[in-house]
């Protein structure tokens, strides 16, 4: 799926809508040839159906769920259209309708941006919405979603609402707040080793559940880029690991921050030459795929993913970036006690899929650094988010992100796939 010919080619709905279509055509053992002859169509019509880039009357889509015996109520919704009967609800009773729909689903709170035109040019549509990932990941259909690329909370303890309050007021709590240096303030980091046992644990048992869900909604071949730190990484591998899903690596961004390098904690005088914990110069993102249906060849064709895209042809995705932190226009934009820069993210984002076509999932959204990148490099892509102060910040974040250009100025940059000039990566070796 390319969001840069129209804003169908974006919908993830449709996306699924033309998947399920497919599935039952092969299940049925039909070819795309068969079903345009039942329907007196064209066999691209049907092409397109199935690559979720044509929106079908409601008529054809009830005469499709017929044919291919699946639920007509669920295709006419994924084909933005509602059922006859629901349609006579809303319009008779739109009020009572309306009430009870947020009443009975709180946590469902979506909000889609449409595409836009620009200077002639599409601008690829993303959506973002507020819940708990985990219920919203568990309503998605399996095999939906094409890459994940998000920045976890790693200690779970530090996103509380009790951590978050401290961490608004400016002290106290997980949150440190790093001296200022040569003038420059900066951000809070959260006390990774202050977890107990317990919240370890919890932080395991909270990967593990994630992880299931993440290749239940994960197309095969489809990939996870994660960002980590060196503490608990392992913790969290080892989770997508059992899982099922196959280690690839580790993008390494390579960047300095005040994190370590102290001395030990109220006896700076007696161990000067002491370090607890060496300063941190490079940043972890595991990297895992979900596993191929057969070769990666085959798989690129089936589900297009397996692999990553290159950079160029003639150079491949590495797995070491140089990254500055984030710059301080980015965040004034983005508040995000975690925001990561956008001359990143674009790098691995565009990177998650490797035909540029398909749906990025950032399931901890924050600010919405991963959605803005993905519409920076031309992509469909969703963010979940459950905390409402940082789903604000994300809505009105993400289109001004995505308008910088990956130095961080406020240079526009276009939205054409082909054309987007992500910066590439330095060879280190050359």
């Amino acid at each position: 799926m390319n969001c840069r010919t129209t804003a169908i080619e974006c919908d993830a709905a449709l996306v699924e809508f033309g998947r399920r279509l497919r599935a039952a055509r092969l299940a049925s053992g039909s070819t795309q040839a068969d079903v345009a002859g039942q329907l007196a169509v064209s066999k691209g019509y049907v092409s397109r159906l199935e690559g979720g880039k044509a929106r079908p009357t409601a008529a054809m889509a009830r005469r499709l769920a017929q044919m291919c015996a699946i639920d007509a109520d669920s295709l006419l919704l994924l084909a933005g259209r509602l059922p006859e009967d629901v349609q006579r609800i809303l319009s008779t009773r739109p009020v009572q309708a309306a009430a009870l729909l947020r009443s009975a689903f709180p946590l469902a709170e979506e909000r889609t941006e449409v595409a836009q035109v620009r200077d002639g040019i599409p601008e690829p549509c993303y959506q973002v919405v507020g819940g708990d990932c985990f219920d919203w990941m568990q309503r998605q259909s399996a095999n939906s979603i094409h890459a994940i690329v998000t920045d976890p909370p790693y200690g779970l303890k530090e996103y509380t609402a009790k951590e978050k309050t401290k961490l608004r007021r400016g002290h106290g709590g997980v949150w440190r707040l790093p001296p200022a240096l040569d003038g420059s303030v900066r951000r809070p980091l959260p006390r990774f080793t202050v977890l107990n046992d317990s919240e370890v644990q919890q932080l395991v048992e909270f990967f593990n559940k994630w992880a299931a869900l993440a290749m239940r909604v994960l197309v095969p071949g489809g990939h996870v880029f994660i960002a980590a730190n060196p503490l608990f990484s392992h913790l969290v591998y080892a989770a997508l690991i059992e899982s099922g899903f196959q280690k690839r690596g580790e993008i390494i961004r390579l960047v300095q921050t005040l994190r370590g390098g102290d001395r030990p904690k109220n006896a700076h005088d007696e161990f000067r030459d002491v370090t607890v914990m060496p300063r941190s110069c490079w940043e972890p993102w595991g990297l895992f795929r979900k596993p191929c249906e057969g070769r990666v060849q085959d798989n690129l064709r089936k589900w297009k993913t397996g692999g990553l895209r290159r950079i160029s042809a003639e150079q491949p995705f590495f797995d070491v970036i140089r990254s500055s932190p984030t710059r301080s226009g980015e965040r004034d934009i983005a508040p995000h006690p975690a925001l990561k820069p956008q001359a990143f993210m674009r790098q691995i984002v565009r990177a998650a899929l490797p035909l540029g076509e398909g749906v990025v999932l950032d399931p901890f959204m924050g600010a919405g650094s991963t959605i803005a990148a993905a519409c920076a490099v031309g992509y469909a892509s969703v963010g979940v988010e459950n905390d409402a102060e940082f789903l604000a910040m994300a809505e009105s974040a993400i289109p001004r992100l995505a308008a910088l250009t990956a130095a961080g100025n406020d240079k526009v940059r276009t939205s054409r796939n082909d054309s987007y000039r992500h910066g590439g990566q330095a060879n280190l070796f050359a």
